[in-house]
């Protein structure tokens, strides 16, 4: 029985535990915005059966070698979608970095409406 009591009256010591909540800043993220990528200019030569020879005459006088990539009309069309899929790609990861850089850092008109509560 002195041993219960003991327990018992023990445990009615232990002060209320209270309870706050502080803000905490976020850190900045400190990001840098990705470069964008320099592009060399590019520049397609169209040979069909009718100009294949003044083509090939054309690039050895110049000293370059001739070479063929071919591609269908059908595969054009799927190489430049592949590159606009790629291009909405590169938007939609430079919103994800701004809505983190915006979360994080936040704007000075949302840092001053939390300031105010």
């Amino acid at each position: 029985m002195l041993i219960l009591t003991t327990f018992l009256t023990s445990c009615s010591s232990i002060a209320k535990l209270d309870v706050f909540k502080t803000e905490v800043k976020r850190a900045p993220l400190n990001l840098e915005n990705p470069a964008s990528p320099k592009m060399e200019e590019l520049k397609f030569i169209i040979i069909h059966s009718q100009n294949a020879d003044e083509v090939f005459a054309k690039m050895k006088e110049q000293g370059k070698d001739p070479v063929l990539f071919g591609l269908s009309d059908d595969d054009y069309e799927t190489l430049a979608k592949n590159f606009a899929q790629i291009r909405a790609y590169m938007i939609q990861q430079q919103l994800i970095i701004e809505k983190y850089r915006e979360y994080y850092e936040g704007n000075d008109s949302t840092s001053d409406a939390t300031d105010s509560k």
